[in-house]
């Protein structure tokens, strides 16, 4: 069953659209630390526009408890109008729309409202909320892939209450995800690193059906070797796994690293040591893949006519500890749009590549998170219930 897409709704001309998206950036200075999310929301923003219709932006920014001017959306607000060329009206309240509207104030068509995360009701899905939410609008648009798999008043309540539609990033994520669980071209290989090995356990045993090789990198790979029985001094892992991992990795699809860059976490006192080596000191960790382990990933992502990778392969913000995931980044990015599909998710992950301004060689640069792995690995998402 296909999405419903705000593309395929005629006459949405004088049409309140209320657009949920995923704007929860780190703001520096007031300003936008990264604008990534902002950027790829704008497609569905002009479509909407360009058709005759109000957008009502909706987002939530971080966790808050109360109101706090730290977490305003007012920033965001700025820089979307800075990006998209038009005025954005910021609505400090709910109730501020239907006063402004009253007194015909707001001739704005492009209007965001403040962190929906400062009312309680949003994240425990108050139906009274929702409804007071759909009030304001005629139309619902998700396009936050991001806050899909949440059940919260402003994601699946409005849905509840208004026709709904997949926005154009949304659908452009389900597209490229899906196409990963369906038929991927071959050989699939999926590249799996970084920390929480709770949240990439699922992950990896979707996947590995599905792909012709897994490499693994950051904590899944350190918690292998913990399961082998090596002396890790500090490096992180994840105890409550060891046997899950060792059972997985000892698919003849995963492949494992061959060798480690260790050292200090602060990257002081570094070397290379190969696997079957590992007896490290308590003040001593591994913090990155070594040489040689990049050299045997890159022999698979160059037979790669599919590519999936998520998770950094060490600890990539010391610049000692990042070659490994820079390499890999580079890789990636050389192998896709041609040669083969590359797809890229997760905080990390995400970063890496756009460090190295290597994003825009990368077929699909998810902005998910949460939701992505959630999706690959085969769970249902709230938020898309209604969309279908």
């Amino acid at each position: 069953m296909a999405l419903k897409i705000i593309q395929n709704v005629r006459n949405l001309k004088g049409k309140n659209v209320l657009l949920r998206v995923d704007y929860n950036i780190p703001i520096k200075n007031n300003r936008p630390a990264d604008d990534y999310k902002i950027i790829q929301s704008l497609p569905t923003i002009r479509f909407l526009r360009q058709q005759g219709a109000k957008v009502i932006v909706v987002t939530h920014l971080g966790r808050p408890k109360k109101f706090t001017k730290q977490l305003s959306t007012a920033p965001l607000a700025r820089h979307l109008e800075k990006l998209f060329g038009q005025k954005v009206a910021h609505i400090a309240h709910i109730k501020d729309w239907r006063r402004l509207e009253r007194k015909k104030l707001l001739d704005v068509p492009l209007v965001m409202l403040d962190n929906i995360r400062f009312y309680k009701e949003e994240e425990n899905n108050s139906a009274a909320f929702a409804k007071q939410l759909s009030s304001l609008g005629d139309i619902f648009v998700l396009d936050g892939f991001a806050v899909s798999h949440r059940v919260a008043a402003s994601v699946t309540g409005i849905a509840e209450h208004l026709p709904s539609y997949a926005g154009m990033l949304l659908s452009q994520e389900v597209t490229y995800l899906g196409g990963l669980l369906k038929k991927p071209a071959r050989p699939f290989v999926v590249v799996l690193g970084g920390a929480k090995v709770e949240t990439k356990i699922p992950l990896l045993e979707t996947l590995l059906p599905k792909a012709d090789y897994v490499l693994l990198g950051g904590d899944l790979a350190n918690t292998y070797c913990a399961s082998l029985g090596y002396s890790l001094g500090n490096s992180l892992f994840d105890r409550k796994y060891i046997g899950k991992i060792k059972k997985l990795a000892a698919h003849k699809k995963v492949v494992v690293p061959v060798d480690y860059v260790v050292g200090d976490q602060n990257g002081k006192n570094t070397y290379c040591i190969v696997t079957e080596a590992i007896k490290l000191p308590r003040n001593t960790g591994i913090y990155d893949i070594g040489p040689r382990t990049i050299q045997l990933y890159a022999s698979y992502i160059k037979k790669a006519k599919t590519i999936m990778w998520n998770g950094a392969m060490g600890k990539f913000e010391e610049p000692v500890y990042g070659y490994g995931t820079k390499a890999l980044a580079c890789l990636i990015a050389a192998k896709s749009k041609g040669l083969a599909t590359g797809i890229v998710g997760g905080g990390e992950t995400v970063q890496a590549v756009r460090d190295l301004a290597v994003a825009k060689d990368i077929d699909w640069v998810s902005t998910g998170g949460g939701a992505m792995l959630d999706y690959l690995s085969g769970r249902r998402l709230p938020g898309l219930q209604r969309l279908y």
